[in-house]
């Protein structure tokens, strides 16, 4: 179920890292890492996470630089598979100092 604009912006202030894009309507981070090898083995255990919630992000990947939008696509917007799979993509990043 779409997530209404109200709901949406509580729950991203537990993840303040995580901005919504209107035009996408979907929420975004922005990451840097230390190398390629760094982005791309964090990808890799997003890839596996994301297929294990059968629910997978938009993302690209520039050497050090990952780009990731979320958005449920047959509800046309964020729901909380999307604020969930972000919970699990920070959640994934502890340990590691990420550049936002």
């Amino acid at each position: 179920m779409l997530l209404t604009d109200a709901i949406r912006d509580a729950r991203l202030r537990d993840l303040p890292d995580w901005r919504y894009d209107e035009e996408a309507r979907a929420i975004c981070r922005s990451l840097r890492f230390g190398d390629f090898s760094e982005a791309f083995a964090f990808m890799i255990r997003v890839a596996l996470a994301a297929e294990k919630a059968n629910h997978h992000p938009d993302w690209s990947n520039v050497w050090n630089r990952v780009e990731i939008a979320l958005t449920t696509h047959d509800a046309g917007g964020v729901t909380d598979r999307d604020i969930a799979l972000a919970a699990t993509i920070d959640a994934l990043l502890t340990g590691r100092s990420a550049q936002g």
